[in-house]
């Protein structure tokens, strides 16, 4: 398969790639979120974050497959359109654009409310306003600038989950002090280790899966630098590591440190919870100033991948032309623009649309994550045919019984969400959001091929 040319700039550095791979999977999520999962599933909130590391590998093995062989900006979506048909890079594409647009806006809000808990006099949508476009501005610079905020941003995550789990250490090895009940006993003292059932390990995977949302990005910036190929293959093959040091090691942290069914988790979040239980000063501005870089970082990778992967659907005829249309740095940034104002229409719809009606839109991206890897495990299932060993530096385990097993269980946890309550209205708007890009999909080839028709006929007559 022909690598295709990159109009992009190809300035992200091996350091941005690198740093972007090890933090593109460390999200708001972990610091605070995490702590849901652990009160739902208690102490075996660690096998649900295995059973959904385990699956984000593999997908990322399968991807890694696919973008080492043919780095693309569009990622799993250009793969879909030439392994599944052009509705399936178009539908998921655009589901997977969506998706980020509505993370904008979202965690815009959560930085700024942290910072006007620092600056009580400056409201909150003036926060919003200024972080969204100050990295938008850096958005429409060199790509490079993506990648220096992104390697700091990731530093400072990798930096404080580090410190997190040393100081969890020396914790439980007795050389600081800790909470009454602490220590390894903890995992079952308090109700056993499976207080509320597999059922509720299986829901937990469903909260954690979506956190993992992110380490595909990798091989979205991989085709903006001057070897795609070789950072993929070396951030797919360090992915274990990853998720084992940064989501296993934490959660361990979390539940030797802190009861699983402390109040403090839900409401204070799993890391300041156990930063409190060890007495460490200001332990909540830490974790402000940790989760305000952290929604940053989520905020700047959002507008970044919004945009390429507009860019990518227009080079393909899917979205709308200006959206490929690129500036002197080589940066789109008219796909960064139209993002950006996208966003900023979901904000306006919040506040004068019907509750019900945002809610909908919110709820809409809940599954999307799941429809993201069910489309990449097809995609190589499909695509591996058409690959020479040659042509793949890298490559999925035990095809294709490894594959079918992934997408088997995607299908068995969809289907799953249907019948809880809790789950249930996220995957229902997910799948009319869905039906609607593929009904949409169908229509737009349909006008282009009647576009195309009468002008190929003119030139026939003309002949």
């Amino acid at each position: 398969m022909s690598q295709p040319a990159s109009e992009l700039n190809t300035n992200l550095k091996s350091r941005h790639i690198t740093m972007l791979s090890i933090g593109g999977v460390i999200g708001a999520g972990l610091f605070v979120g995490s702590g849901s999962a652990v009160a739902l599933a208690g102490p075996a909130a660690i096998i649900a974050y295995a059973i959904a590391g385990l699956l984000v590998v593999l997908i990322m093995r399968m991807l890694g497959e696919m973008a080492a062989a043919s780095p693309d900006s569009g990622s799993f979506s250009t793969y879909a359109d030439r392994a599944i048909g052009k509705w399936a890079g178009y539908t998921i594409g655009w589901l997977y654009w969506w998706f980020w647009v509505l993370v904008i806006p979202l965690e815009a809000n959560v930085a700024a409310t942290i910072l006007h808990s620092w600056f009580a006099g400056v409201p909150v949508w003036t926060f919003s306003l200024l972080i969204t476009l100050a990295l938008t501005g850096s958005n429409l610079l060199n790509v490079k600038n993506y990648g220096e905020f992104e390697f700091w941003f990731a530093l400072t995550k990798v930096i404080a989950i580090l410190a997190f789990i040393v100081l969890g250490a020396l914790a439980l090895t007795g050389v600081l002090p800790k909470g009454e009940h602490a220590g390894i006993s903890l995992m079952w003292s308090q109700g056993g280790f499976m207080p509320h059932g597999m059922g509720a390990v299986l829901a937990a995977v469903l909260i954690t899966m979506f956190s993992f949302m992110g380490t595909e990005i990798v091989t979205i910036a991989a085709a903006e630098t001057a070897s795609p190929a070789e950072h993929v293959v070396r951030s797919t093959r360090s992915v274990i590591g990853r998720i084992s040091v940064f989501y296993l090691g934490s959660i361990f942290m979390v539940v030797t440190l802190v009861p699983w069914n402390s109040h403090d988790l839900t409401t204070l979040g799993s890391y300041q919870s156990v930063l409190e239980s060890l007495h460490i000063p200001y332990a909540k501005p830490i974790m402000d100033g940790i989760i305000l870089l952290a929604v940053c970082s989520c905020l700047n990778s959002a507008l970044y991948t919004a945009s390429r992967m507009l860019y990518s659907l227009s080079k393909r005829g899917d979205a709308p032309a200006a959206a490929r249309k690129i500036n002197k740095v080589k940066t789109p940034y008219m796909a960064v623009m139209l993002s950006t104002v996208a966003a900023f229409l979901t904000v306006v719809a919040n506040y004068y649309a019907p509750k019900n009606v945002f809610d909908f839109l919110i709820a809409s991206t809940g599954s999307i994550a799941l429809l993201v890897y069910l489309v990449i495990a097809v995609s190589q299932l499909r695509m591996r045919t058409q690959l020479h060993k040659s042509q793949m530096p890298i490559r999925m385990w035990g095809y294709p019984w490894v594959t079918l097993a992934v997408i088997a269980f995607i299908v068995v946890m969809l289907t799953c969400m249907l019948f809880m309550p809790d789950q249930r209205e996220q995957v229902l708007a997910t799948l009319i959001l869905a039906a609607v890009v593929v009904a949409s999909s169908f229509w737009v080839h349909r006008k282009k091929h009647e576009v195309r028709a009468p002008a190929g006929q003119m030139a026939a007559s003309r002949r």
